[in-house]
């Protein structure tokens, strides 16, 4: 038991060496009953240490640097702990695998290059072909291959795929295709290796096909002229293989001066009088011409094949055979051309189809704007992606593959809807009206219509100025504010929109109470888009203000006798305010002060007292008794005044001045005197 809780031997290194350049392996004894082991590499200057756990002999330790000398030990573990480490070997790692750069110069070559490795004096590279066990080695000091180190050590490995190029591939066949038009067929026999290939003629023509057969399509009569194929794969292309040869036949004498006019030209023959030249039509219409010249014109109609043969004519007759020449037409200008315009930047073009048109091709030209092409076999096309408020020129050219485009067709002008507007600014002007700023991105005359859309209803402005105003927006709302512009074509997308929020509506009620002499309760109704309240209460002789979120507030501070201003902010969650100003507020009468009981002869007391405010009041005595309650009144300058047949006792007197509209100020404190005494008790 004891044992089992003690740290097992000390091992020993046999050796320590390293294959990669960043990690070494150490072969040691096993100790017994030991559990584990603890592998520790250190540097020579002491700032590097690891520690990693192995299970038995041999153990790796990782994540070290390439080519440096490290201190290696090994600890054993169990239960009972680790072991002292063992006695320090030590170790240099590998150099580092060099990044290689691989390339095919050609169908026999490989090139590879890679920057040189640090500590590195050789290199080995070897090169393994696809499906074959061949190793091919070589060893240099140039950049190239496996890197070793000085001690003869071999640093990483790194493994880097390369194909060669392929052969030049085997021309077995090149043919010439009659048909509507003249065309090229070229074979060859396929090479291993190759991802595609190209043929090519010496006049620039090609075809390019991944199988050992292409067309080029079509090729000029009367030439002559050579063949050529190459293949390619991610190496690059092969050398080209050997040319061929091949000849297109002869051209037709027939020529065409315009598009109506062709001119059937012959050579003259020997014991000729007059040449009949017939020319027939695709339809079935058929002319003639008999001249002792040896050229005939004829009128001849856009988008028609015409076919055309010469008899030579003498006092014998005619020759029995001719040989017949065909000759196509361009194809005639679209008609009933129609544009619309389907979308702010998409137009429609249709038109009826036309006789020999083969293609069309659609375009779409500006001042300012590249040209927009489109090209269909179906008499109508839709440009799309086409500038804002652009004038564009579209043309529609029918196609043949015989004869060409017509480039004569005239152009149909349409205009794109206006550019959208984008909202620069909004500004508040009053408390309901508010200013949109626009950009005024168009050209020709537009006329933009600005919308604010809140929950309920909406308002529009209009304006062909950069700017609108809206004049009865609602208090307290949140209005989304949208700029659309309009001109003759229609409207644009609409712009961006911007929020508006108004200031919070104005309470339509507000009322003051005063609760004390010098402290007043404000009171006010709700108001739409208010989260918070500032009310304020203004005179010469000083202000008193509450800011609150209720619709109530005490204000303390209140001076007696003065006439205060009323204003009230309201103020929005995002700190919009409205300010709101309402009828003033007078506050009550000063309350006397200084009050004074004196018995007078006859059972009569006179009440003094002192006035704080101006003397514009009348005042009120009420005297009030443990028997019997007493009342006098005074004049508004008078400070005094006298109760009769008083009967002696305690009496509490109030002295209390009278608003102009007969309330008495409810709020003066009152004072307790002893009936017959002078003095306050």
């Amino acid at each position: 038991m004891l044992e089992s809780l003690l740290p097992p031997e000390v091992p020993s290194i046999d050796q320590a060496y390293s294959k990669n350049s960043d990690s070494v392996t150490v072969e040691f004894p096993l100790v017994s009953g030991a559990s584990g082991y603890i592998l520790r590499a250190e540097s020579k200057s002491g700032d590097f240490f690891l520690e990693t756990n192995v299970s038995t002999s041999p153990g790796t330790i990782e994540q070290l640097q390439p080519y440096t000398d490290y201190l290696l030990s090994v600890m054993s573990v169990n239960s009972g702990g680790r072991s002292q480490p063992s006695y320090p070997t030590e170790a240099r790692t590998a150099v580092m695998a060099p990044q290689m750069n691989t390339s095919s110069p050609s169908n026999t070559t490989i090139l590879v290059t890679w920057p040189s490795v640090e500590n590195a004096v050789l290199y080995t590279l070897c090169i393994i072909r696809e499906d074959s066990s061949t190793r091919h080695k070589l060893n240099t000091t140039d950049t190239a291959g496996t890197a070793w180190d000085s001690e003869g050590r071999a640093g990483d490995d790194l493994t880097v795929c390369q194909i060669t190029r392929p052969k030049p591939p085997n021309l077995t066949m090149v043919r010439v295709n009659q048909g509507r038009s003249l065309s090229l067929s070229v074979h060859w026999a396929t090479v291993h290796g190759a991802s595609y290939y190209i043929a090519s003629t010496s006049d620039g023509l090609n075809c390019s096909t991944d199988y050992s057969l292409c067309y080029i399509n079509p090729v000029k009569c009367g030439q002559n002229h050579t063949v050529r194929v190459e293949a390619y794969n991610r190496a690059g292309p092969s050398g080209p293989s050997e040319p061929r040869q091949y000849k297109t036949c002869g051209c037709t004498h027939t020529r065409t001066h315009t598009q109506f006019s062709p001119l059937v030209s012959m050579s003259s023959v020997s014991q000729a009088d007059h040449y009949v030249t017939f020319i027939k039509r695709d339809d079935g219409t058929e002319k003639s011409c008999n001249t002792t010249d040896t050229a005939c014109w004829f009128f001849c109609m856009c988008g028609y094949t015409y076919f055309t043969s010469v008899f030579p004519y003498n006092e014998a007759g005619s020759s029995i055979f001719s040989p017949v020449r065909n000759y196509t037409t361009i194809p005639c200008c679209p008609q009933n051309v129609s544009v619309q315009l389907l979308s702010t930047e998409t137009v429609e073009i249709m038109w009826s189809p036309v006789r020999g048109a083969e293609l069309y091709e659609t375009t779409a030209a500006s001042r300012t704007t590249d040209t927009i092409h489109c090209n269909d076999t179906s008499p109508v096309c839709a440009l799309s992606d086409l500038e804002c408020d652009t004038v564009f020129n579209m043309t529609v050219t029918p196609c043949s593959e015989l004869r060409g485009c017509n480039h004569t067709c005239k152009a149909h002008s349409v205009q794109t809807a206006p550019c959208a507007p984008e909202i620069l600014n909004i500004t508040q002007t009053n408390s309901s009206t508010y200013t949109v700023y626009l950009s005024s991105p168009n050209s020709h005359m537009a006329v933009y219509n600005v919308t604010a859309t809140e929950r309920l209803h909406s308002q529009r402005c209009q304006s062909r100025r950069s700017s609108c105003q809206f004049t009865r927006l609602s208090c307290g709302s949140t209005y989304q504010v949208t700029a659309v512009a309009l001109t003759a074509v229609g409207s644009s997308l609409p712009g961006y929109s911007k929020t508006l929020e108004t200031g919070p509506c104005c309470p339509t009620a507000i009322n003051v109470t005063q609760v004390t002499q010098a402290m007043s309760n404000v009171t006010w109704s709700p108001s739409r888009g208010a989260r918070s309240f500032i009310a304020t209460l203004t005179s010469p002789r000083g202000h008193a203000k509450c800011h609150t979120l209720d619709t109530h507030c005490v204000m303390g501070c209140i001076t007696c006798s003065t006439n205060y201003s009323v204003r009230l902010e309201a103020v929005s969650s995002t700190g919009h305010k409205s300010e709101c100003t309402y009828q003033g507020f007078s506050s009550s009468p000063c309350c006397p002060t200084g009050i004074k009981l004196a018995p007078q002869a006859n059972s009569t007391l006179r009440v003094w007292w002192r006035s704080l405010g101006p003397r514009v009041h009348r005042h009120v005595v009420d005297l009030y008794g443990t028997t019997k309650n007493y009342t006098c009144g005074a004049a508004p300058a008078g400070m005094s005044c006298d109760i009769h047949d008083v009967v002696c006792g305690v009496y509490t007197a109030t002295v209390v001045p009278v608003e102009p509209r007969g309330a008495k100020v409810h709020f003066c404190q009152p004072r307790t005197f002893s009936g017959g005494s002078r003095g306050r008790r």
